[in-house]
C-alpha cells in the first residue's frame, strides 16, 4: 500500500482498553484499533484524559507543540492540553484531551456520592470540540471518523454543520456506536443554548438533541451519523425503530462475535474509506 493511498481512520471514544473500560466495547475498540493499524492503514485514537487514567503507568506525556489551543465552551475559552501514549503491544498513538477544570478530578462522570457532575455538559462540549480542533491542527484528513460513547455524541452533528466547510473533514464519513443510556439525569435546561453558544449553529441543527438527556444524545448522533453500529444487543426500542437500514443510512446490528473477531468492523472501515 503506497503512502498516497493509505486510508486514514480516526477513532474518537470516551473508553478504550486498557485505559478506561466502561462497557465491553472498550475491548472491541482496542482489538479493532490494533487490527486497523496492522493492516497498514493510518489510524489515530482520541479520548478524554480522565483523572483516573494513571499517567505514569500508561506513560502519558504532554505534546507541547500541539497544546495551547483554546476551546470555546458556552462563549468561554478553555485551554486544551494534549497528552499522548502508545497503545500497549502496538506502535499506535492515543491522544488524550486534557484540561485542569474538566478532567483533573479522579472520577469519570460521577463524584464519590454517585452524583452526576454538574459540568458534564461543558465536559461533553469541550471534548467533542477539542477532538475536532486537534485534527485540524494535525492537518490530517480522516476518511472515517468512528465516534463511540455519549461524550462523542455531538461530533456527527458538528461534522454536518459548523465544521462542514473545514477542508480536513471534507471527505470524512462518520460512524456512531449506539448503546443503552448510561445516565438518567438531564443535561439541564440550558443544554441546547450552551451547545449553540459553543459553535456556529442554528436552532434546527440542535433540534434532534432537544430532550437534553442521554437518549437525546444517542438520537442526535444517530440522526447525523452516516453509519450506526449497534454497540449492544439490547438497545432503546425507539432508537432501533427510528433508525433502520435504508437510503443514506447504514445500520450494523450487534454481533457478540466482535469480542473475538473484529474483521466485520474492519471491513466496514475499508468499505467506507473507499466509497
Amino acid at each position: 500500500m503506497s503512502v498516497q493511498s493509505k486510508k486514514r481512520i480516526l477513532i474518537i471514544t470516551n473508553e478504550l482498553s486498557p485505559y478506561l473500560e466502561i462497557t465491553d466495547f472498550a475491548h472491541i475498540l482496542n482489538k479493532l484499533s490494533v487490527k486497523t493499524f496492522d493492516s497498514g492503514m493510518e489510524i489515530r485514537v482520541i479520548m478524554p484524559r480522565f483523572g483516573i487514567i494513571n499517567e505514569r503507568r500508561h506513560r502519558l506525556h504532554e505534546v507541547v507543540r500541539l497544546s495551547g489551543i483554546n476551546v470555546v465552551v458556552d462563549k468561554d475559552d478553555h485551554p486544551l492540553l494534549i497528552k499522548v501514549a502508545s497503545l500497549p503491544n502496538a506502535r499506535l498513538q492515543v491522544y488524550f484531551m486534557d484540561n485542569e477544570d474538566f478532567f483533573k478530578r479522579k472520577a469519570v462522570f460521577r463524584d464519590e456520592h454517585e452524583h452526576f457532575f454538574d459540568d458534564n455538559t461543558e465536559r461533553l462540549i469541550f471534548f467533542c470540540k477539542s477532538a475536532l480542533e486537534i485534527v485540524k491542527k494535525f492537518g490530517w484528513p480522516p476518511d472515517v471518523i468512528h465516534c463511540h460513547g455519549w461524550m462523542t455524541s455531538l461530533i456527527p452533528m458538528f461534522l454536518k454543520t459548523s465544521y462542514k466547510k473545514e477542508p480536513v473533514f471534507a471527505h470524512s464519513k462518520s460512524i456512531y456506536t449506539a448503546q443503552k443510556e448510561q445516565f438518567t439525569e438531564s443535561l439541564g435546561p440550558d443544554f441546547l443554548k450552551m451547545v449553540m453558544n459553543s459553535a456556529a449553529l442554528k436552532d434546527k441543527d440542535v433540534e434532534p438533541y432537544n430532550k437534553s438527556n442521554n437518549e437525546a444524545l444517542i438520537y442526535g448522533a444517530c440522526k447525523y451519523a452516516d453509519v450506526i453500529i449497534h454497540g449492544e444487543e439490547e438497545l432503546n426500542k425507539e432508537i432501533v425503530s427510528e433508525f433502520k437500514p435504508g437510503k443514506g443510512k447504514k445500520v450494523v446490528p450487534y454481533n457478540p462475535d466482535w469480542m473475538e473477531n473484529t474483521e466485520p468492523l474492519f471491513e466496514l472501515y475499508q468499505n467506507l474509506s473507499q466509497d
